[in-house]
């Protein structure tokens, strides 16, 4: 029902990506992902050396035979990242899909990509950008607008108004989002023209999301309202789960902090405390204003819980399929009400 270019393009049953996550895009979150007919992604600036990426990739095919994606990170990084070394692994292991994301276009690694016959897809937050991807070669774009959690640029443009933008503005497929927590939303992003539908804030709180339980039900108590951006005074912008650690980012923002001491503010090592032992106010997490959407009820399925069928006895779990990605078939009902009327 939902074939698009960007389902034949990957080889998914659904036109939906899971957005890269850093610290929980790994090995059982990507391979659920893809299991549940999405596409995962792995995040390659998680691993220090090509070993350990090399094994996380092997880690994947050892739980799924669908397709699935490695993310190469162009952002800036207190940690120096060579791109180059996560290539020889990706050519050597046969990955088929990369994804590309930062504020600049992958001009330095297009070429051998496509040589290899790697499917390029570069993500940024504009039409401009949009189009020099297109440029330099990428198979599609995604786009994100102004609500989505994690990296948002500068512009400042909604999904709404961005998505169709780059639409009309480009000859290849594109995947949006930002904001997106729903089958109301995805429906929305296909209707703009997209051909796919990227969605990261409301798998944090799926089963398979490797974050501690104590985090997942603080997001899930969250509102639209408990997002906030950080790190713009260092041009490095992107949207947070507002906790007493992003606070702190904003406030030596705001005092006019130097650099070192607003990114140890945020330091990947702190997000990780919080991420594995669940202390909430130890470090920062990116999250979209689309976790108001993200509740209980059709978002979240605990640990324990087991489906009972009508003989009362418990169904055996279905293990590795992304718990979350349910929640996007409610807004499929959408299609059969009838218009309201006006």
């Amino acid at each position: 029902m939902f074939q698009t270019k960007i389902t034949e393009m990957f080889g998914i049953q659904y036109p939906i990506i899971v957005g890269t996550m850093m610290h929980i895009a790994r090995a059982e979150m990507v391979a659920a992902a893809s299991n549940a007919g999405a596409l995962g992604i792995l995040a390659s600036a998680i691993f220090q050396n090509q070993e350990e990426f090399r094994e996380e990739i092997k880690k994947i095919r050892g739980l799924t035979d669908k397709p699935f994606a490695v993310n190469l990170n162009l952002f800036p990084a207190m940690r120096p990242i060579d791109n180059r070394e996560y290539l020889e692994v990706i050519f050597k292991e046969g990955i088929r899909i990369v994804e590309t994301s930062g504020y600049r276009a992958p001009e330095e690694l297009a070429k051998d990509l496509k040589e290899h016959g790697v499917t390029l897809v570069h993500k940024c937050v504009g039409v401009r950008y949009a189009l020099k991807a297109q440029s330099v070669g990428v198979d599609a774009v995604t786009v994100v607008g102004f609500e989505n959690g994690g990296a948002v640029g500068a512009l400042d443009i909604t999904t709404l108004c961005l998505v169709p933008r780059v639409v009309d503005s480009v000859k290849i497929p594109v995947i949006g989002g930002g904001g997106v927590a729903d089958g109301r939303g995805f429906l929305a992003v296909l209707a703009l023209g997209a051909q796919g539908v990227i969605m990261g804030t409301p798998f944090l709180v799926a089963e398979e999301c490797p974050i501690h339980p104590c985090l997942k039900r603080a997001l899930i108590e969250a509102t639209e309202l408990d997002t906030m951006i950080l790190m713009r005074s260092i041009q490095n912008s992107y949207r947070a789960w507002v906790n007493e650690a992003s606070k702190k980012v904003a406030e030596l923002e705001k005092a006019q902090a130097g650099l070192e001491e607003i990114v140890q503010a945020g330091a990947a090592e702190k997000t990780k405390r919080m991420i594995q032992e669940g202390d909430l106010n130890a470090g920062v997490i990116s999250c979209g204003q689309g976790i108001g959407l993200v509740k209980k009820n059709h978002a979240h399925e605990r640990h324990h819980r087991r489906d009972r069928p009508s003989g009362g006895r418990a169904a055996p779990k279905t293990r590795g399929h992304l718990t979350m990605l349910s929640s996007w078939r409610q807004g499929l009902a959408l299609i059969k009400r009838k218009p309201a009327s006006y």
